[in-house]
């Protein structure tokens, strides 16, 4: 009689298909344990998790990066903000940017 790992062996390299269903198949044969341990998250992803939480706590990484508005026209909104000029672009005229010391949310830029 032939050994049945021997014999599944040799069917997986003969019919590459019948591969395919008997690894689906052995996956849905596996313990509970074993599946349990799968879903849960890598201690790399939890080490990561608590690095960043960490930080967040610390103060190091707690201010938020914004980007800015770019409009066609700029204007100032509050006292707060500036009007700057500076090089740029592609035509080389530069951009005009609003920058505001009260509110992030009031950046702007001018053009594309």
């Amino acid at each position: 009689m032939i050994p049945s790992t021997m014999f599944l062996r040799t069917a997986r390299m003969v019919f590459p298909a019948f591969a395919r269903v008997q690894s689906t198949q052995l996956a849905g044969a596996r313990c509970f344990a074993s599946m349990q341990m799968a879903k849960r998250p890598t201690l790399a992803l939890m080490e990561r998790a608590k690095e960043s939480a960490s930080l967040g706590a610390s103060g190091k990484g707690a201010e938020q990066v914004r980007g800015m508005k770019v409009r066609s026209s700029v204007k100032k909104l509050c006292e707060g903000c500036k009007s700057v000029r500076r090089k740029g672009g592609k035509s080389g005229k530069g951009h005009v940017y609003i920058i505001c010391s009260l509110n992030p949310k009031h950046k702007q830029r001018q053009g594309k």
